[in-house]
């Protein structure tokens, strides 16, 4: 009885000391910095602002429709060359609005979005993740990783495990050499950046990656060269198939333009 007393008191004496803090520091919205109920939660403008991806979609990669195909139609892209994964979904279009949440988190220390953005996530991977699928991030060279000092990917599939209740392996895939940053490459130039710079640490990640479906998780989706280049390495490993899930994927020509 008394562990549970003691506990009990932990949870509320956490819960008043976060009431007093937000009375004395309300939180503020990361996008408009208006006062919102918690600290990760957008405002009203934010919310208004900010594009999640609904159905209609392309069946593979998940880039958004401007009409209903049809539930397994893909487009041009994936039909001409097919990524390494099977299926995509992203929350949000990467555009303003998600650029501005994405740079806090990654480069401004609000870490403490991801339990949002993991809710987010959940909710665009239904239908494509099961309790006994692995998730695995994106993950980060070490050179980057003591530079930024957590990997942006790790914690997005932590959070979205504790959404979905999908397994999680934070370091099974590794990023064996340090790659340049991909946003001034072109489509082709990102292919052979990321050509081969994924691998699998060791025999037991191997074990455990072999046979199962994993679920690779990344912040931003651009031309897919990443994600497809870890999916490569994670079916050497044995996967029965990999898909990806990402925060915020990049549209070209805007909202709607396929």
């Amino acid at each position: 009885m008394k562990p549970q007393i003691f506990t009990r008191l932990g949870s509320w004496s956490k819960g008043a000391a976060q009431k007093a803090l937000d009375l004395a520091m309300p939180p503020h919205c990361p996008v408009t910095r208006e006062e919102t109920g918690s600290a990760d939660a957008l405002g009203a403008r934010a919310w208004g602002a900010a594009h999640f991806i609904e159905t209609p979609y392309c069946a593979r990669c998940g880039v958004p429709f401007a009409a209903d195909y049809g539930a397994e139609v893909e487009c041009p892209a994936c039909i001409a060359a097919s990524p390494d994964f099977v299926h995509a979904r992203a929350a949000l279009v990467y555009d303003d609005a998600s650029h501005s949440l994405i740079v806090g988190f990654k480069h401004g220390d609000r870490t403490e979005l991801a339990s949002m953005f993991g809710r987010w996530m959940a909710r665009a991977g239904e239908g494509m993740m099961t309790k006994s699928s692995i998730l695995a991030p994106v993950p980060l060279h070490p050179q980057r990783l003591r530079e930024r000092r957590f990997n942006q990917s790790a914690l997005l599939a932590r959070s979205v495990a504790k959404e979905t209740g999908a397994n999680l392996c934070i370091d099974g895939l590794v990023r064996r050499r340090a790659t340049p940053p991909q946003k001034d490459l072109s489509a082709e130039g990102r292919k052979r950046n990321v050509s081969g710079a994924f691998g699998v640490r060791d025999d037991k990640a191997r074990d455990r990656f072999r046979g199962a479906h994993v679920v690779l998780v990344d912040d931003v989706l651009t031309t897919g060269a990443t994600l497809s280049a870890a999916a490569r390495a994670l079916k050497r490993a044995g996967a029965s198939q990999v898909d990806a899930l990402v925060l915020a994927r990049v549209v070209k020509g805007g909202i709607g333009a396929i």
